[in-house]
């Protein structure tokens, strides 16, 4: 398997939502759900519609899902663009036809992880994103954005499941030449 890139530049990140967005909700979802989690595809793809909700119908704060590794239970934040995505996005399908979050046009089964790198590698191409970018962008562009803003590598390990910190700054697209200026401000 080929290893692709983080999306480092705000500007081609906001071309890439607005092209997908125009193409199609679920897959501008699908990217803006991947870029502000961090989860692998195999994770986003089995991601169920009610999962999503608690018994009031309202959205959840956090999506917890089991790690298909090791079976261990984890949690990522959902924050306003993704709930936002969400929300757009089913109020333009047959809420009671969706089963998967991404599901596809035809079958009651997510996309494939295929389909999913061709949504989001040709939709690179179309708005002039040099690089290799494929589904393991999305993953790598939060931890790379997570990183700039100063989230601690210990956590983005932590959430990557890496055994080492260097293995993380190496998923990110951080080299040891490189740095990253990150504002911490406690604003006590």
């Amino acid at each position: 398997m080929e290893t692709v890139d983080a999306l480092r530049d705000l500007e081609q990140i906001n071309s890439l939502k607005d092209h997908l967005k125009k193409q199609s909700y679920r897959d501008y979802l699908l990217f803006v759900f991947g870029i502000n989690t961090g989860l692998k595809i195999s994770e986003l793809l089995l991601i169920k519609v009610k999962e999503l909700f608690n018994t009031e119908g309202e959205m959840k704060d956090f999506y917890s899902y089991a790690e298909m590794e090791s079976e261990r239970r984890k949690s990522v934040f959902l924050n306003k663009k993704v709930k936002e995505a969400v929300k757009s996005y089913l109020d333009h399908v047959n809420i009671e036809e969706q089963i998967y979050l991404f599901q596809s046009r035809k079958f009651k089964q997510p996309i494939t992880r295929q389909q999913a790198y061709r949504i989001i590698h040709d939709a690179a191409i179309k708005v002039g994103i040099e690089g290799k970018i494929g589904t393991n962008s999305l993953a790598k562009t939060f931890g790379f954005h997570a990183f700039k803003q100063g989230v601690s590598i210990a956590l983005l390990q932590k959430h990557f499941n890496h055994s080492t910190p260097s293995e993380t700054l190496k998923f990110i697209g951080i080299n040891k030449v490189e740095i990253i200026a990150t504002q911490i401000d406690v604003n006590l």
